[in-house]
C-alpha cells in the first residue's frame, strides 16, 4: 500500500479529494451488492487515492483535511456504497486519534510504513490493568467495522483502581481474536465482527484518556476531541446516503416511471412533486445545520478557544441528520414502489441508514444534552 507524500509535488487541493472520491463510484458500485466484507479492490482503490488519510494529521503522513472537506469525502463514498463510506470514516477517524494523541513509539509503529487501516469499538467494554510501561487489556467487543481488512484494532477501557479512567487503546490486529457474528439488516459489507482481547499488553503511548486527550501532532482541529471528530464522519455518511436516495427517486421520476396501479407517472404526480420538495427541504435544512455547527466548532478551535455550544450542536446536528435522514429515505423508498424493493442504490440507502441510526454517536444522548443546554440557556439568558 502507498504512503502519502506531499514532497513529491502531487498533493491535491482539499476540495479535489471530493472529486477523487466521486470518481471511484464505478469501482465501489460494481462491488456494492456482493457478499462478505468489502473486496480488496474497493479497499485498495480508496487507499491508493489517499482517502484513508483524510482526517489524519499531516505529521503522520495524512491529509488533515478541514472537517467539512473530510465530511464531503465521506459523503461521496457513502453515496456510492454505504458500507465503503462507513469503513472509510471509521478507519480514518480512529487512526487520526492515535496520530494526534498517541505516543511517539506508537505513531512510528502505526504510521511508519504508511497510513494504517484501523477498526474497533471504543465503548468502554474492557478493563486495563497497569503494567510496567503501559497496560494489560482484556475485553469483549462488537462492531469492529472494517476489521476484516484492518491492521490495527482499537478498544475502549476502564482502568482499574480507586480512580478509574476511560481510556482508548489500540493494538496490532494479530493480538485481537476476531469471532464473526455479523448477520444484519444494513451495512453488511462493513463486516463489523465481534472480537476480544485477552490480557494483551499495550504501551502507555498506545492509549489516551477519552475525555482529555493531549494533542501532540496536527492542528487545532484535534482539540475538538473524540466525540466531535467521530460525529463528523457519521454526518458525512448520513449526508451521502440521503442525497443519493433523493437523487435516485428524482431520476426514476424523470424517466417516466409509473408505479403499478398508479394513475399518473411519478413525474406527473403532484403528490410526488410536493413530497419530494418537502423531503429535499428537510434534507437541505439538516445539512446546513451540520455544516454550520462543524464550521463554527473548527473555527473556534483554530482561534484557540473551544466553542462548547457549537461542539454540542455538531453532535446533535449529526444525530438529527441521521435520524431525520432515515425517515426521508423511508419516504423515498415508499414513493419508488418496487424499485426500492429490489437490489440497487435506493435499497442499499434504506438498509444502511437504518443500520447507521443504531450507532451510539447518533443515539438520544446528544439530543438529551442539547435539550438540557436549551433549558440552562433559557434560565441564564431569559427572553427579553
Amino acid at each position: 500500500m502507498m504512503k502519502h507524500d506531499e514532497s513529491e509535488g502531487t498533493a491535491l487541493l482539499a476540495t479535489d479529494y471530493v472529486k477523487v472520491a466521486r470518481d471511484l463510484r464505478p469501482v465501489l458500485e460494481a462491488d456494492a451488492e456482493g457478499d462478505g466484507p468489502l473486496s480488496d479492490a474497493v479497499v485498495e482503490a480508496m487507499y491508493d487515492a489517499d482517502l484513508f488519510g483524510v482526517s489524519i494529521p499531516r505529521e503522520t503522513g495524512g491529509l488533515e483535511l478541514p472537517i467539512l472537506d473530510a465530511l464531503d469525502v465521506y459523503a461521496e463514498i457513502a453515496a456510492a456504497d454505504g458500507s465503503a463510506g462507513w469503513c472509510l470514516m471509521a478507519s480514518s477517524t480512529a487512526a487520526a486519534y492515535f496520530g494526534a494523541w498517541g505516543g511517539d513509539e506508537t505513531v512510528e509503529a502505526m504510521f511508519g510504513d504508511g497510513i494504517p487501516i484501523a477498526a474497533g469499538q471504543f465503548a468502554p467494554k474492557g478493563t486495563a490493568v497497569v503494567a510496567p510501561g503501559g497496560y494489560r487489556i482484556s475485553g469483549q467487543y462488537q462492531f469492529g467495522s472494517g476489521i476484516a481488512h484492518a491492521q490495527w484494532v482499537g478498544a475502549g477501557l476502564w482502568t482499574e483502581g480507586d480512580s478509574p479512567e476511560f481510556r482508548l487503546s489500540i493494538a496490532p490486529k494479530d493480538q485481537a481474536q476476531v469471532t464473526g457474528n455479523w448477520d444484519v439488516l444494513g451495512l453488511a459489507r462493513t463486516a463489523s465482527y465481534d472480537y476480544h482481547f485477552d490480557d494483551v499488553f499495550v504501551p502507555e503511548g498506545a492509549t489516551f484518556e477519552f475525555f482529555a486527550p493531549e494533542r501532540r501532532r496536527g492542528g487545532p482541529m484535534y482539540d475538538l476531541g473524540v466525540l466531535v471528530l467521530t460525529a463528523s464522519g457519521h454526518a458525512g455518511f448520513a449526508i451521502g446516503l440521503v442525497r443519493r436516495a433523493l437523487d435516485e427517486l428524482a431520476a426514476k421520476a424523470a424517466t417516466g416511471h409509473q408505479r403499478m396501479a398508479g394513475r399518473t407517472s411519478l413525474a406527473d404526480s403532484e403528490r410526488l412533486q410536493y413530497d419530494l420538495g418537502v423531503l429535499g427541504s428537510r434534507f437541505r435544512s439538516a445539512e446546513l445545520w451540520v455544516r454550520d455547527a462543524f464550521a463554527r466548532s473548527e473555527a473556534a478551535a483554530i482561534a484557540g478557544e473551544l466553542d462548547q455550544e457549537a461542539m454540542l450542536e455538531a453532535r446533535q446536528a449529526t444525530t438529527f441528520i441521521t435520524q431525520e435522514g432515515a425517515d426521508i429515505i423511508r419516504q423515498a423508498y415508499l414513493h419508488a414502489g418496487t424499485v426500492g424493493l429490489r437490489a440497487g442504490p435506493l435499497n442499499r440507502c434504506f438498509r444502511d441508514i437504518h443500520a447507521g441510526t443504531q450507532h451510539a454517536v447518533c443515539s438520544p444522548a446528544s439530543t438529551l444534552d442539547f435539550g438540557a443546554h436549551l433549558i440552562t440557556q433559557a434560565a441564564t439568558e431569559p427572553p427579553a
